[in-house]
Order: C-alpha cells, then structure tokens, then sequence
C-alpha cells in the first residue's frame, strides 16, 4: 500500500487554515472571535502554546456555523481542484492517507479521489474539540500500526519531514514540493 499526507502533499496549501478562510467569508460571526484567535496564534508563534490546544483553540469557529457538514461540502466543491496533478495517476484502490488534519474535514475529499482509508486527527466537527491525539509526527506510526498490525508501505509521500517516522517504515518515500516528488 502507499501512504500519503494530505495538506501541502496531495492538496496544495493547508485544508484547515483554507476552511478556516472559507468560513470567514460565509459566516460574519466568526469575525467576533477574530480577537481571541489572533491571541492564539501569537501564543502559538511565541511558543507558550503547543499544537494541539492551538488548533483546538483555533477549530472553535466550528461551533459558530449551523450546518458544519454543508460548509464542508460547500468548501470541497470549491477546492477539489487544488489536488496536485501529480496524484490521480498514482492512485491505488488500496491508497491510506493519514493527515494531522481534522479528519471530518478530509474525509469527503479523501472519497471524491476514491481514497477510502484516512485518518486525521479526531475532531469534534461541531466544538472544534479533540477527541484524541493531534494526528501528528510518531502518532502517525501510532495509528497506521493500529489499523494495520504488520503492514508495509510500498512508498510515501508527505511534504513535511515531521513525517520522518512514517517515511522509515516505507520501502521508498518521497518529498513533495509543488508537483515534484524527490527522495526523501
């Protein structure tokens, strides 16, 4: 099987900060948390907030919007297109992306490719809270090792060498930039 990260490896730019964006622009009451995320995103940059409460912090907008699973169809049909023209040749049936990603958000992208196996990190889609760990770095090799005891990866694919533990586990794997794929 081979394995691919989702944000800035199959889709170009970042799918969270995207619906982020795309919800500002259709929901005028998230502007009123524009204060507090601001704060959260300094903390984060001047590193007195970890990841995981960032993003927690940050995905509250969610419980801003009424139909969150409307929005992220809404978002979807806008953005599918931002799939990097190198991947739809490479696809396989049996294809595994595993993403830090809210996996409620790359879920119904995941399946318009035809990619049936995803895992993100577990997000409570109307809270913006975790439900487990940030999908993240060694959680990674966490959760493909508990989905598929004894499992090999042909090849990997990430942008991101946060992803070295994954990509030692693979028999080849790849570093995304744009639409080039170098070894890793």
């Amino acid at each position: 099987m081979n394995v691919y990260d989702f944000d800035n490896t199959l889709l170009k730019g970042d799918s969270t900060a995207r619906f982020f964006a795309f919800c500002l622009a259709r929901y005028p009451r998230m502007w009123l948390d524009i204060p507090a995320q601001a704060a959260n995103g300094l903390l984060f940059m001047l590193r007195l907030r970890k990841k995981q409460p960032f993003k927690q912090r940050m995905l509250h907008f969610l419980a801003l919007i009424g139909d969150v699973d409307a929005a992220v169809d809404a978002f979807w049909r806008k953005n599918l297109s931002r799939i990097k023209a190198w991947y739809p040749p490479r696809h396989r049936d049996d294809d595994v992306v595993i993403s830090a990603s809210p996996e409620f958000l790359i879920r119904p992208a995941c399946a318009k490719l035809g990619i049936r196996c995803v895992m993100g990190s577990p997000v409570d889609k109307r809270t913006g809270r975790f439900l487990g760990p940030n999908c993240h770095g060694q959680e990674k090799v966490t959760r493909f090792h508990a989905r598929f005891p004894g499992a090999r990866i042909g090849e990997f694919y990430s942008d991101s060498h946060s992803d070295d533990p994954l990509a030692a586990l693979a028999e080849r794997a790849y570093l995304v930039r744009g639409e080039r794929l170098l070894p890793w």
